[in-house]
């Protein structure tokens, strides 16, 4: 397995029978649990840190029988080494949420059960709340793409990929993830999208006809139209058009109209759920459209909307 990725090589801590559990948990995660390719590199990244700390903490290389006898105060203090070490909370949170993991299967899989897990805490995170771009901001930097660009081709691409991420909720890696053959022999017909989210999952997305124009002006214009299984969106050299060029052309395009730095694509994606649910669009209508696996996730955005709600309130009201 590939050490740069995260490979299992890099458990140099472990003794081979916690290596090769580990190893069989990996593939668990990558085909049963159906996890992104991502989160389950950092997942294994997690797990050889874990047990990095757990030699150092014991003396000596990390053996599977070594886990069963973890007392809670082990890991509160493997807690107290990330925090020491510099980790950030939510890189805590995740490699807590690793450990539970691998710990489970080895329950299931292996009979070893440890109590002390339950016990832990994961650590608090900070409450963010997401934030959407109003209605004319998003519009104008949708509009000032094609204007913006260096090329005219470029500019309808842009246009067409802002307009996917605001218009039908996509993230940026399922928008860039797409190939000409998703979209269909004529892109004006263009009615609905199948997407691939957050662990591989599948779902179908509704496209405006704004946006099935955006893109079939960007094919039109487009000097080497994308063959069927080629990237839908390519970059100014013919490959797959990568999210750093995306970010750092919105980054442009936001400094030009004054916009502030959370107007992201990512924020085109919470103005599409927070603009739906401000006209009347329903919860878990919501949920479906954006591919959230829990409803508590799209339930960040009705507190968007109603500090929106409050601002106008305080505006409106003649005893405000």
């Amino acid at each position: 397995m590939d050490v740069s990725r995260g490979g299992l090589s890099a458990l140099a801590h472990a003794k081979p029978d916690l290596v090769a559990v580990v190893e069989s948990w990996s593939r668990w995660l990558a085909t049963e649990r159906r996890l992104a390719a991502r989160t389950e590199i950092a997942y294994r990244q997690d797990m050889a840190s874990f047990a990095r700390f757990l030699a150092g903490h014991q003396a000596g290389a990390v053996a599977l029988a070594d886990l069963a006898g973890l007392r809670l105060a082990d890991l509160r203090a493997w807690l107290a080494w990330r925090h020491r070490e510099g980790f950030a909370r939510t890189s805590t949170a995740r490699a807590v949420a690793a450990v539970r993991s691998f710990f489970r299967f080895i329950d299931r899989r292996h009979g070893i059960h440890n109590p002390a897990l339950q016990a832990m805490r994961t650590p608090r995170l900070p409450h963010r709340v997401p934030r959407p771009l109003a209605e004319e901001d998003a519009r104008d930097l949708i509009a000032s793409a094609r204007t913006d660009a260096r090329e005219p081709w470029l500019g309808h691409r842009d246009t067409a990929l802002l307009l996917l991420l605001y218009g039908a909720g996509l993230r940026i890696g399922e928008a860039l993830a797409l190939n000409r053959r998703d979209i269909g022999l004529d892109p004006r017909d263009l009615r609905g999208l199948r997407v691939r989210g957050k662990g591989d999952k599948e779902r179908l997305v509704p496209i405006l006809p704004v946006v099935a124009q955006g893109i079939a002006a960007y094919l039109a214009a487009c000097p080497a139209p994308p063959l069927p299984d080629e990237p839908l969106f390519k970059g100014a050299r013919g490959g797959r058009l990568q999210p750093s060029v995306v970010q750092k052309q919105v980054r442009r395009l936001r400094i030009g109209l004054g916009l502030p730095e959370t107007a992201t694509p990512h924020a085109l994606r919470h103005s599409f759920a927070t603009h739906l649910l401000g006209a009347g669009a329903d919860l878990r209508a919501i949920q479906e459209l954006l591919g959230h696996a829990s409803l508590s996730t799209t339930q960040g955005y009705t507190e968007v909307d109603g500090k929106r709600l409050l601002a106008l309130y305080a505006r409106a009201h003649p005893r405000a």
